[in-house]
Formats: C-alpha cells, sequence, structure tokens
C-alpha cells in the first residue's frame, strides 16, 4: 500500500513538473504512473550500477556528478516510454532535481499524516 501511495505522489509530481517545465512531456495521466514505476524500476536498478561505475568521478566533485547521473536515469526512462519526453540533458538535469525536491515534500507531507 506503501509503495503504491508513493508512486501516486510520484506521478503528481511527473504531472506537475511536466506542466511547468516546457521542456519536459508526459501525454496522459497512466503515462504520468508508468513514468514513476520506470523511474523507480531504474533508480533500483541501473542507478547504483553507474554509481559504482563514475565513483572515482563522484569523489572527485564531491558528489555533484550524482546529478549528471539522474538526469542519465531521466533521459533513460524518457527512451524507454512513448508518452514521456524530456528535450535535452539540461532539462533532465532541471526535472530531476525538481522531481527530488517536490517527491521529499509530498513525502514528508505523508509522513506527518501519519503521527
Amino acid at each position: 500500500m506503501k509503495f503504491l501511495l508513493k508512486m501516486i505522489l510520484s506521478a503528481i509530481a511527473v504531472l506537475i513538473l511536466a506542466e511547468v517545465l516546457p521542456g519536459v512531456g508526459v501525454d496522459s495521466y497512466v503515462n504520468a504512473l508508468i513514468v514513476a514505476i520506470i523511474l523507480a524500476i531504474l533508480n533500483v536498478f541501473v542507478k547504483p550500477f553507474l554509481v559504482i561505475l563514475t565513483l572515482p568521478i563522484t569523489l572527485l566533485t564531491l558528489g555533484l556528478f550524482l546529478l549528471v547521473i539522474n538526469a542519465a536515469i531521466i533521459l533513460l526512462a524518457d527512451y524507454l516510454l512513448a508518452g514521456f519526453s524530456v528535450d535535452g540533458w539540461l532539462w533532465a538535469l532541471i526535472f530531476s532535481v525538481l522531481l527530488s525536491v517536490f517527491q521529499s515534500v509530498l513525502h514528508s507531507i505523508l509522513k506527518k499524516d501519519k503521527s
């Protein structure tokens, strides 16, 4: 149940950011939910491999290279899904940062409601 709620909140975040950012587009509500699920799957399976592969540059940049990895994950989701589009690295970077902030706010509100 908690996973489903997180996916719905992530889908809402994707929809809102797609409306706000001109370089990001989502065709429908269902595609936004699929984007949220695909991003969760990519973050579980692909991101750890990329982090280990790029560990020296991540350490050299004091962790800032993780933003580039997040943007790469967003672009990979764009490549995998027909109903989701991102117009380049800059928009993917902005989208990933704002999505992380948005998800943090939504999840903190969710935790406050449970208390």
